[in-house]
């Protein structure tokens, strides 16, 4: 499957840049009543997003979340299939150190943040988590789920925390522990927070990674320095156990796992020696994709492209460009082939689907604004030049 990205032809002499319009050069939030704090400023984005950062809503629109070093970024799609979007809104939350993001199938966003708060005294750790139910509508106050350490020399160890959200809506909280285990705490079935679960392990680093399979099956990939270590549930909703652990190494944060078949996942990752991308199925063999990556995430979507099961592939390369391929899904082994879309950002970019079934490809700019490439008219996968939102 090749793919291909429109660029305008004045700016190919010019580093590949991707061709921008300003769809709202100034940026500013606006004055709302829905939590988003407004005065007037100019708002951009420091950091992407842990997870899939873009989102299709309900109602059809796409919603992109970034962090800057107020709290959280959401900018909009006006209407489903865009092009517009609305000026980025900030929905203050202090004192975030990571921020991640992850929808249930329910379309529910769902906002996991390690807290740091401290003044003169001993800094204090903890989990927080809001919610936005419906695109562009409120998040929730921010809630504390805790930290599963007592001690709080050990609570400022805690590490990131992800999240996955099962198929009946049961949010999953998983953060490497002090001591370099996995820690769970998930929604009971009446909605209450379970107390948290030692999912035990070693050497857990951030970056960890969850998939809820359409089962409704929770599966669990974390990395240390030897090897991947595995979790699954054997039904949905079920106790998450460890599987044997798989014999390759992982770096940190690059991890995406996509299901590509029922309740099987293919994982993607950039191998900690080498830097290379690769894909993995369990009990499978490990297919080279051919790129050489940075330490962001790699973006994955499957879909149809001409009348063909496929999975889209994005990520940034060593030198910031943004680099897209498309294959037959569970065919990596066939070849892929890159295709530089022009644009260079900052951290992981971002797939997913609109409200007219085109892949969108997003990356937050080093000017720290949102740009959005689209899928073309025509056979194959082409991207349109990209818009700064």
């Amino acid at each position: 499957m090749r793919v291909a990205v429109r660029r305008d032809q004045r700016q190919e002499g010019a580093g590949h840049v991707m061709r921008t319009r300003s769809g709202r050069a100034s940026a500013r939030g606006r004055v709302s009543d829905r939590g988003a704090d407004s005065g007037g400023e100019r708002y951009a984005a420091e950091w992407t997003l842990d997870g899939r950062w873009l989102v299709l809503g309900k109602d059809g629109r796409l919603s992109a979340y970034a962090r800057s070093r107020d709290g959280l970024l959401r900018w909009t799609e006006t209407r489903p299939g865009g092009p517009h979007w609305s000026a980025p809104e900030l929905f203050a939350v202090p004192d975030l150190t990571h921020l991640s993001v992850v929808q249930g199938a329910d379309t529910y966003v769902h906002f996991l943040g390690r807290r740091a708060r401290g003044g003169d005294g001993p800094v204090a750790v903890d989990v927080v988590h809001a919610i936005q139910y419906q695109t562009a509508r409120p998040v929730t106050e921010w809630r504390s789920v805790g930290n599963p350490h007592k001690d709080q020399e050990r609570a400022a160890r805690l590490g990131a925390p992800v999240g996955v959200v099962s198929a009946s809506g049961r949010v999953h909280v998983l953060v490497p522990n002090a001591g370099g285990g996995l820690m769970l705490r998930r929604e009971g079935a009446d909605g209450r927070w379970e107390a948290w679960a030692d999912l035990k392990g070693s050497g857990v680093r951030d970056g960890v990674a969850a998939l809820a399979h359409a089962s409704g099956r929770v599966e669990v990939l974390a990395g240390n320095r030897a090897h991947t270590l595995r979790w699954s549930q054997a039904k949905a909703d079920g106790a998450l156990g460890q599987e044997p652990n798989i014999a390759l190494r992982v770096t940190p944060g690059t991890l995406t796992l996509l299901e590509t078949a029922p309740d099987r996942a293919t994982y993607y990752w950039a191998d900690l020696d080498t830097g290379g991308l690769l894909a993995h199925r369990h009990g499978g063999w490990v297919i080279p994709l051919g790129q050489v990556t940075t330490g962001d995430g790699i973006a994955a979507l499957r879909t149809v492209l001409d009348g063909y099961d496929c999975t889209v592939l994005a990520h940034r390369g060593p030198d910031g460009h943004v680099m897209l391929a498309a294959c037959g899904t569970e065919n990596e082994g066939g070849g892929l082939w890159w295709s530089p879309t022009g644009g260079s950002g900052t951290g992981a970019p971002a797939l997913a689907l609109d409200g007219h079934g085109r892949v969108v490809l997003a990356v937050i700019g080093q000017d720290g604004a949102l740009h959005v490439a689209r899928q073309a008219e025509g056979p194959g996968l082409s991207l349109d030049p990209a818009v700064r939102v």
